[in-house]
């Protein structure tokens, strides 16, 4: 097992960062066509 120098841990955390922004905004996109699909189908009434 290595040893990692601070500039690899601070790359793993950017990296790490980004992956929880990209998986927030997948989230968000999922809840916004449910709500819109919601919405949609019982106005269609």
């Amino acid at each position: 097992m290595t040893v990692m120098d601070d500039s690899e841990l601070e790359r793993r955390r950017r990296l790490r960062g980004r992956n929880y922004a990209v998986l927030a905004a997948l989230i968000a996109l999922v809840v916004l066509f449910y709500i819109i699909t919601v919405v949609r189908m019982s106005g269609a009434h």
